[in-house]
């Protein structure tokens, strides 16, 4: 009963950690914004199931390097408070996964709405 009672209260964990991050990163808050848009157009040109999958995974992989990103500054930020070029390294090379997971993000986006809004036009 006690391992049960661990696991309930590493959800609860978690969910303090979404939290944290939603309410102190600006950046991830305009992810939730572009991924609501994201959705909105979803069910505006009926994607198909294939399709939102994607942009699920998108939304997941976008949203959760954000959030390691900034696990990654406050760890670097706790162990090293001054400046140091290999602190600087880390968090920039947390912050360009962030971006090069948004890029390819936003591509298979464009591949899946690009044509549907085209298609409004033609």
């Amino acid at each position: 009963m006690e391992s049960m009672k661990k696991r309930i209260e590493s959800f609860g964990y978690a969910i303090q950690g979404i939290k944290s991050v939603v309410g102190s990163e600006v950046n991830l808050r305009i992810h939730l914004v572009i991924a609501i848009f994201v959705i909105v157009c979803g069910f505006f040109f009926g994607i198909s199931a294939t399709e939102w999958m994607l942009c699920l995974l998108c939304f997941a992989l976008v949203i959760g390097m954000e959030m390691m990103n900034t696990a990654i500054e406050n760890v670097v930020d706790l162990v090293s408070p001054g400046m140091h070029p290999l602190a600087g390294k880390a968090k920039d090379i947390a912050a360009g996964a962030v971006l090069i997971c948004a890029i390819i993000s936003a591509l298979v986006g464009l591949l899946i709405f690009v044509p549907k809004g085209w298609a409004l036009f033609v």
